[in-house]
């Protein structure tokens, strides 16, 4: 997660999701209809009529509450309103009726999108071999490939150019991470939309419709000829698609508060579905009549086979009240301690590590801003490591009502942790903080082992999204991004680029300064997404739009490419790229994946999956 800032934030935020009108889906993104309630009256009745009481925006209740519900997409409310879970609830309204509440929570019309045929081709899978799936590759979340899965190597690395260009209609971000599976990729976009596209051509076999945006990363499974895809929604609506036509198995709702979300990706291992709760009451906090602040991040475990659940984690026991504020609504805590990347699995020793952020509300806790190991079949906490104490921050900060008397400075392990073997045999474990630190700790104790400062941090400082490691280095990417950084120690400089630390003692082996963004609007010097290693390779993205090849062995830069440029698509929508943040890009059979578009924080939006080959094209 990427949190924000400063007064300018807290004003677009507060007159965002409170003016008036409902609230706005992911809350970070611009209204998609901009008459607000004189568009649509009718849907606000209704929704008083017969929702508002069990979906308000109290905190407290069980329920999704309206801001989760307008992370929806109006097609899925409308079906759930017809056919699926609410339809009992929804039993006196009309189809018009059922239409008009769902357009008016999601602020967004129905559109019913017709693309070329063209676009599509035959699905087959004619083979079950998962290729690439999840966050970091594998349960270890390394982000490491061989030459052998990858086709890509120092040799051909200058032949590798651009094949063909996918773009999801109507997205401003692209950030689900792609798997790879036979002969076909399967990602989500931010409308809730999966899609099995060739790799070869980026022409689609199969598309499925989820209920809110998909952004994390998609996870196979292969049990002998059954092939199942999983992955999470915003709203913590876990799926698990049948990959051979695209059919759902099953869905299931994995949310515990009203405000839980999922940012993070799930993880597979041995029947269990592990799935990552966060929550945007940091985002809720904003309007000074919410009463901050209840809800805890975790993890809960499902069966992979039925979706039931079989465990669950709160980060964080049930808040309480902890006053009460001059307009007369309540202070709840403690809260918060989102988890907003995947877990990572240690299937030896039997755990699950996961990262925490900040406390949205006071009290403090000793489990925000910490690395934490679960035990796998029961979810009980075996250690927590805590970094950074006291830092309690929401988007209230630093000027209103529902901030902290002394607010934090928004330092989460927003990375999933890296499970790695020192060239020793020794295994570690790695994690990358916002506070601009890398850490390796015990796996068994969570004692730290060595500790490096990379950054200077903050809330859009140091390590964001992960990192990747080989048998020598832990590749980390440092945004420093001016926009937000912690003030709070002047002797520390920003100091943005891609660093490579020696995976024994932390040291710095080499920097990979960011490129320079002249006059560049929408271009920022940093990088911030995770990157990906083969042998000899580090591939990684800048907020400048820039995909880059790096020597793992010094640094140095071996290939690049501007995504921030039109392009024609195979589905034959408009295709735009931009900034290049969140997941680290996808290798498989000398193929190269790159999600391009992040309209959010400032920078340059974009609706582009690139595909690259270093196989000539045939004419």
């Amino acid at each position: 997660m990427r949190s924000l800032t400063g007064l300018t934030i807290a004003i677009i935020i507060f007159s965002t999701l409170f003016s008036g009108r409902p609230h706005l889906g992911d809350p970070f993104a611009p209204a998609r209809l901009d008459e607000g309630d004189t568009v649509m009256p009718a849907g606000r009745k209704i929704f008083d009529a017969y929702c508002r009481n069990c979906h308000k925006d109290s905190g407290i209740a069980q329920a999704p509450d309206a801001t989760i519900l307008s992370t929806m997409t109006p097609k899925s409310i409308v079906a759930a309103l017809r056919a699926g879970k609410m339809r009992l609830q929804a039993s006196a309204l009309n189809d018009s009726e059922k239409t008009q509440v769902a357009e008016w929570i999601t602020q967004s019309l129905i559109v019913n999108e017709e693309m070329p045929k063209d676009a599509f081709t035959q699905f087959k899978l004619s083979t079950g071999k998962n290729d690439y799936s999840g966050w970091g590759g594998n349960l270890e979340g390394t982000g490491f490939r061989t030459l052998t899965q990858t086709g890509i190597n120092t040799l051909n690395l200058s032949s590798l150019h651009f094949k063909w260009a996918f773009a999801f209609a109507g997205a401003t971000v692209v950030r689900s991470k792609p798997a790879v599976v036979g002969d076909w990729l399967i990602v989500g976009g931010q409308f809730g939309e999966l899609y099995a596209l060739n790799k070869k051509t980026g022409k689609i076999g199969w598309k499925f419709a989820a209920s809110a945006a998909i952004r994390g990363a998609i996870v196979i499974e292969e049990k002998g000829e059954k092939v199942t895809a999983y992955f999470a929604d915003f709203s913590t609506n876990v799926y698990a698609i049948n990959a051979r036509n695209g059919k759902l198995i099953w869905d299931k709702r994995a949310g515990f508060d009203q405000q839980s979300s999922v940012t993070g990706s799930v993880a597979i291992y041995n029947g269990y579905v592990y799935v990552p709760i966060s929550s945007i009451e940091v985002a809720m906090a904003a309007n000074g009549n919410y009463s901050c602040c209840t809800s805890s991040g975790g993890v809960v475990a499902l069966s992979s086979a039925t979706g039931q659940e079989i465990w669950r984690h709160r980060v964080l026991p049930t808040a309480r009240v902890t006053g009460k504020k001059k307009n007369g609504g309540l202070f709840f805590g403690p809260s918060g301690a989102p988890v907003w990347c995947s877990p990572t699995v240690d299937a030896k020793r039997g755990l699950l590590y996961l990262g925490t952020g900040e406390n949205y509300s006071m009290p403090s806790s000793g489990s925000s801003d910490a690395i934490q190991a679960l035990d796998l079949k029961t979810g009980r906490l075996v250690w927590n490591f805590q970094s950074t104490k006291n830092d309690i921050y929401n988007l209230a900060c630093p000027y209103f009502n529902n901030c902290p008397w002394k607010p934090g400075p928004d330092l989460d392990f927003g990375m999933a942790p890296l499970l790695v073997k020192r060239p020793d045999g020794k295994d570690i474990l790695v994690a990358g903080q916002k506070a601009g630190l890398v850490f390796a700790l015990s796996p068994s104790t969570g004692k730290v082992i060595w500790k490096r400062r990379i950054g200077k941090g903050g809330a859009l400082g140091g390590v964001h999204w992960g990192m990747a490691a080989d048998a020598q280095h832990v590749y980390a990417a440092n945004a420093d991004n001016l926009a937000g950084l912690d003030l709070s120690d002047t002797s520390i400089k920003p100091s943005p680029g891609l660093y490579a630390l020696d995976l024994s003692t932390g040291n710095i082996a080499w920097k990979a300064g960011s490129p320079d963004c002249m006059d560049k609007s929408q271009c920022f010097d940093c990088n911030s997404a995770a990157p990906a290693v083969i042998p000899g390779i580090v591939f990684a993205g800048g907020l400048g739009g820039h995909i880059r090849a790096y020597s793992s062995k010094d640094g140095k830069l071996l290939w690049d490419f501007n995504t921030i440029q039109n392009y024609e698509t195979t589905d034959g929508l408009k295709g735009k790229g931009g900034a290049i943040d969140g997941p680290a890009p996808v290798m498989s059979g000398g193929f190269l994946y790159v999600n391009s578009g992040y309209g959010m924080f400032g920078e340059a939006p974009g609706n582009v999956i690139i595909c690259f080959s270093v196989e000539p094209d045939k004419h």
